[in-house]
């Protein structure tokens, strides 16, 4: 009989996958790395075997003891895995970016779930980083993982994922590209690979708003470059341990609306249901096409599966909220499809200030069109009242026909959007369309803006 005795003994040994039409203007042989093949559904399965392993062997790990780790998720999934069948409680410290899917998961396979604020600064108490070393400190027989400065992350790469790469591609694999965030994938392949061959080229992917492709480039660990960021899994505002710089090639960077955007190409062009990290590193491969000759084997790394973005980057209306759904925006009626139905509000000329004032506290808006009996006849922004009440503090009492200015200008239905754009002035920061049968509906620049590709 061919079995496995546990779960961990089905990790490894994915599959490489030939992608076709989504890499069609690459100029190469491309081959997908499936790590989704994994129980856990993700890479990461295989250093936390190794993590846990080597720290049961040198005694930082004792029976029936307390894992504790901070994790985007898969890292969490991985340790879960484990801590179910070697009897170990496990606690994932969280950031709040990523999504409800993965803290979900997470708390399926028995792990308890803190979740933390992503946008504070990494020696914050209340980052993912601090309260993970906190909980370590607090916690009777616990073990802290750290996954970014545990060297048995990219020893599990070395050992394992690297010789499975060259072994399925007989050796002629030419370029590794793969997603950096801890530094163990990239660090574990990329040494393995150069020690088989050095003229393998390891490419990492990066995202806006981290600071591994300045550092690499320049040694310069820039505090501006660090911001916050949607895409999961990639990007650091810390230089972690297991990514050694000294292997890697280049990186490029990818945004985060590209990263969504190709994720759910992969999708719908390979039938390939993965992760954020995988449309990050397509969008990356793309962006790298003149490295690549025809007779060149390249080998792109897919770290973890679709089902844990469900709520995110395969929801429409996330994607839309965003500005990352790729719509055809070319008429009026384009920018205001999604929220058409909304009532227009307004405020009549004899009314005072403070109700204007009201609305848009009520309604989150800033710009309302005026009225009166026969009309349009005018219009306030915030802008105007500002300045109405810095000139007179008794403003509020007024009616708005004193403090209003010009009527928003009115389109139809039709209008072509580079028309509409063009109605926005210094002066003027929103336009009516005409919905008929009387009916009004507003566009400002906001939708304007979120309405560009």
């Amino acid at each position: 009989m061919d079995f496995s005795n546990n779960i961990l003994e089905t990790i490894g040994n994915t599959p490489l996958v030939k992608l076709n039409k989504i890499v069609a203007e690459i100029d190469a042989l491309v081959l997908a790395k499936v790590e989704t093949f994994n129980p856990g559904n993700s890479v990461k399965d295989r250093m936390a075997v190794k993590m846990i392993a080597d720290a049961e062997a040198d005694g930082r790990l004792q029976p029936g003891g307390t894992i504790i780790e901070g994790t985007s998720g898969n890292t969490g999934m991985g340790l879960a895995l484990v801590a179910i069948i070697k009897g170990y409680k496990l606690i994932c410290v969280i950031s709040d970016k990523q999504s409800k899917e993965k803290m979900d998961i997470l708390r399926a396979v028995g792990a308890k779930v803190v979740v933390c604020p992503t946008d504070v600064e990494p020696t914050d108490p209340r980052s993912y980083y601090s309260v993970s070393k906190r909980l370590a400190e607090e916690t009777p027989n616990s073990w802290y993982v750290n996954q970014y400065d545990n060297m048995s992350n990219s020893l599990a790469h070395y050992e394992q994922t690297g010789p499975e790469i060259w072994k399925q591609t007989d050796g002629k694999i030419t370029h590794f590209v793969v997603g950096v965030g801890t530094g163990g994938t990239i660090s574990g392949v990329g040494k393995y690979l150069k020690e088989q061959n050095p003229n393998i080229k390891i490419w990492g992917i990066d995202t806006y708003g981290s600071v591994f492709k300045k550092y690499h480039e320049t040694g310069i660990f820039d505090e501006n470059e660090i911001y916050s960021y949607i895409t999961e899994g990639i990007g650091e505002d810390i230089l972690p341990k297991n990514v050694d710089f000294s292997l890697i090639d280049g990186f490029t960077k990818v945004t985060d609306k590209d990263a969504a955007v190709y994720t759910r190409k992969i999708a719908l062009e390979e039938a390939i249901f993965v992760g954020n990290s995988a449309g990050a590193c397509i969008k990356g491969l793309l962006q790298l096409k003149e490295h690549f000759k025809p007779e060149d084997v390249v080998v792109v790394l897919f770290h973890d599966s679709g089902s844990r973005y469900v709520g995110k980057m395969f929801n429409d209306d996330w994607m839309r909220e965003r500005g990352f759904l790729e719509e055809n925006i070319t008429k009026a009626e384009d920018v205001i499809k999604d929220h058409i139905d909304k009532e227009l509000i307004v405020v009549r000329t004899e009314e005072l200030v403070s109700h204007a004032i009201e609305r848009m506290r009520k309604y989150k808006i800033s710009q309302i069109p005026v009225v009166d009996i026969n009309g349009f006849v005018g219009s306030v922004d915030e802008t105007d009242l500002f300045r109405s009440y810095v000139a007179d503090k008794n403003v509020a009492e007024k009616p708005i026909k004193e403090v209003m200015g010009k009527p928003f200008p009115i389109v139809k239905l039709g209008t072509p959007i580079e028309e509409v754009s063009k109605l926005f002035t210094k002066e003027n920061d929103a336009v009516l369309v005409d919905l008929g049968n009387g009916n009004h509906h507003i566009i400002t620049k906001y939708d304007i803006i979120g309405s560009i590709k």
